[in-house]
């Protein structure tokens, strides 16, 4: 089984660059694609400070371990990396073609300020479960990248799949600080398993709000082959994801047990090789898409 190697979580300080010319359509023929990740991207600026704040809150109680203690600081610190990369993204959207995108932000902030007032064990069953998610998403990103991100803009979709590197290497934080706050016992075992689909279902409702909008302004939404071509898509990602939702939904889950992606592992050994902040993007165009780094390169088959 490949599993990544236990370490110290480091936030990657990595200098993503949004420019003008970034086509709010940056898959080549699938604007359906595109306005999906670009809808799930809207959500994280509300969501990722959201689950920053309760995680950070359970930090602060009694009976857990150091060892755990320090992964949350980890977790929090790629969390607010993520959330601030996917704001200056969204900033970009808003910019070029959606001002419209302003009234869901005040819907999801308003959203996540209700949430924030629910028992801790509430929000981090929603942590947890959202987590798990990221689980499913990453299989399909990262193991699906060649036939979902073929020849699009390198920036972006090196943007998207650093996120979902970290997502796998933070991936049991949040399940496990759940189970030592709250045991593993028959309620908390109900609360962790519907917060699964409460995290993730939520998310969902306000990603697919984003993208309906941004396929409506563009003409697509009442356009019968974008409609079809979006069900497909749409197919691809309940396939890939649901049967994470389903397995962590059951007694005794543990994320550790989920095989990691070699491109994933390939990914973060790359990266230490490099200078800080210093990341090479996603060749595209590449018929493997293999990591950027060059000391991977002779592993491109992987």
């Amino acid at each position: 089984m490949n599993t990544l190697a236990k370490q110290s979580l480091v936030a990657r300080q990595i200098p993503f660059d949004f420019a003008t010319d970034i086509d709010h359509h940056w898959i080549p023929n699938d604007p359906e694609l595109s306005s999906m990740i670009n809808g799930a991207s809207l959500t994280m600026p509300y969501l990722e400070p959201f689950l920053m704040r309760t995680i950070s809150e359970a930090k602060r109680s009694v009976g857990l371990t150091p060892e755990l203690q320090s992964d949350i600081a980890g977790f929090v610190a790629q969390e607010g990396q993520h959330y601030q990369m996917h704001r200056k993204f969204n900033e970009h959207l808003k910019q070029c073609r959606y001002p419209e995108i302003t009234e869901l932000e005040a819907q999801m902030d308003e959203a996540y300020k209700r949430l924030s007032k629910r028992s801790l064990r509430t929000r981090m069953a929603y942590t947890a479960g959202f987590e798990a998610m990221t689980l499913g998403v990453t299989r399909w990103l990262v193991g699906d990248r060649v036939q979902l991100f073929a020849a699009a803009d390198s920036r972006v979709v090196s943007f998207v799949l650093w996120h979902m590197v970290e997502e796998t290497e933070h991936k049991r934080v949040a399940h496990d600080a759940y189970v030592e706050l709250f045991g593993s016992g028959v309620a908390s075992y109900c609360r962790r398993a519907f917060g699964i689909f409460h995290g993730s279902l939520d998310v969902m409702r306000f990603s697919m709000k984003g993208y309906k909008m941004m396929l409506r302004k563009d003409g697509l939404w009442s356009n019968l082959k974008s409609r079809l071509h979006l069900s497909k898509r749409l197919g691809q990602f309940i396939w890939r994801v649901f049967p994470y939702l389903l397995r962590a939904a059951l007694p005794g889950h543990n994320p550790d047990a989920e095989k990691d992606l070699q491109w994933v592992i390939d990914w973060l050994k790359g990266y230490e090789s490099m200078p800080s902040g210093k990341v090479p993007l996603v060749d595209t165009r590449h018929p493997l898409m293999p990591v950027p780094f060059s000391v991977n390169r002779l592993a491109e088959g992987l």
